[in-house]
């Protein structure tokens, strides 16, 4: 163990500069460093014995630094998390946009053929009542019937049938 030391501690001077020279950042050197000890400590016994110690250490320290750099790169910048800008941190969750994708497909898949075909030519397409009568083949007043009949139950579908009708549409009511 003292003969380690002994051949070791010189050594560590020069692979700090060599450390901070690959990362330029003192800290991250340092921390290489040290991983690089831990490994030549915990490997002592696999050196040659007629190698030398100090390329054996600088090919420890160089190896570890290619692995950080490429972990660096596939990972991507990072900062500790009291510098980062709020702005960065308050990022609004994207699972709703997907949640509510999959609930409009539900209902569009829920409505009749004839409804959807409308509501995808009109509120999708952007073709006109006309246009739309035109491709359909069918008169624009069925259109235009055909799509409120499909936006009154997309609303329902995507509240959930909660809303028994669409906000500031009266509801008909039966009489005997």
């Amino acid at each position: 163990m003292s003969d380690m030391v002994r051949l070791i501690e010189p050594l560590i001077p020069a692979l700090r500069r060599y450390a901070r020279a690959l990362l330029r950042n003192p800290a991250d050197a340092d921390d290489l460093v040290q991983d690089c000890l831990e490994r030549a400590i915990g490997r002592w016994h696999q050196r040659r014995a007629e190698g030398d110690v100090r390329t054996w250490l600088y090919a420890i320290l160089h190896n570890l630094a290619v692995s950080q750099m490429r972990q660096h790169a596939r990972r991507g910048a990072s900062m500790p998390f009291e510098d980062a800008p709020e702005a960065i941190l308050a990022v609004a969750p994207d699972q709703h946009e997907s949640l509510l994708q999959r609930d409009l497909t539900a209902a569009l898949d829920a409505l009749p053929e004839e409804q959807r075909g409308v509501l995808l030519l009109v509120s999708v397409e952007g073709l006109s009542y006309a246009e739309a009568a035109q491709v359909l083949a069918i008169p624009i007043g069925t259109v235009m019937s055909r799509l409120a009949r499909a936006r009154d139950r997309m609303i329902q579908l995507m509240d959930g049938e909660r809303a028994s009708a669409p906000a500031g549409r009266p509801l008909l009511r039966r009489v005997k």
